[in-house]
């Protein structure tokens, strides 16, 4: 499980083998959330407001990255 980036104590990773539709985990001590590619939605886990923003800022930015990391772990 790669994880693509740390802020602070969040970690945005990438599962190999994982199930559709493509998404990504962020991963606090306290939350773990999967998100959406696609729409930078909430598909399952819980995650406060600011986690949230924080992680979806970085997505946002670095949307490309999450799309090929998806394509390379999962293909």
């Amino acid at each position: 499980m790669p994880t693509l980036i740390k802020i602070g104590n969040l970690k945005i990773q990438i599962f190999a083998d994982d199930h559709n539709p493509p998404h990504f985990h962020v991963v606090t001590p306290d939350y773990e959330a999967l998100i959406r590619i696609s729409n930078f939605e909430v598909m399952t886990g819980n995650i406060d407001r600011r986690t949230l923003a924080a992680a979806i800022e970085w997505a946002s930015d670095n949307k490309r990255i999450l799309e090929d990391e998806w394509k390379r772990l999962n293909s």
